[in-house]
C-alpha cells in the first residue's frame, strides 16, 4: 500500500518505513505529525480524493530539523561592475513514515 501526500507545496509518494526530507514544519523532534492523503494505492486499485481521500491519513514521526547544503547564488551585470554573491541553506524537516490508514 502506498499513499500520495501533499506538504510544503509538493507531493510525495510514500510507503510505511520511508524517510523523507520535506519543507520545514513547526514541530520538534520525536513528535508525531499527520498528513492528508490525496490518493491511496491499494492492491485492488487506486482511490483518488476530491481533493483528499475521506478517512485516510498518513502518520509520521519527526526525526530532526536541519538545514541543507549551502548553495552559492552569484548574480552580475556584465560591463557594469555590479555583482553580488550570496549563500543560502534551505531548512528541512526529516520525517519517517510510520503508518498509512485508509
Amino acid at each position: 500500500m502506498y499513499a500520495i501526500i501533499k506538504t510544503g507545496g509538493k507531493q510525495y509518494r510514500v510507503q510505511e518505513g520511508d524517510t523523507l526530507f520535506i519543507e520545514k514544519l513547526d514541530v520538534q523532534a520525536d513528535e508525531v505529525v499527520e498528513f492528508p492523503v490525496i490518493a491511496l494505492g491499494k492492491e485492488d486499485g487506486m482511490v483518488v480524493g476530491t481533493p483528499v481521500v475521506e478517512g485516510a491519513k498518513v502518520t509520521a514521526k519527526v526525526v530532526k530539523n536541519g538545514k541543507g547544503k549551502k548553495i552559492t547564488v552569484f548574480t552580475y551585470r556584465p560591463k557594469k561592475d555590479s555583482k553580488r554573491k550570496m549563500g543560502h541553506r534551505q531548512p528541512y524537516t526529516k520525517v519517517e513514515i510510520t503508518a498509512i490508514n485508509g
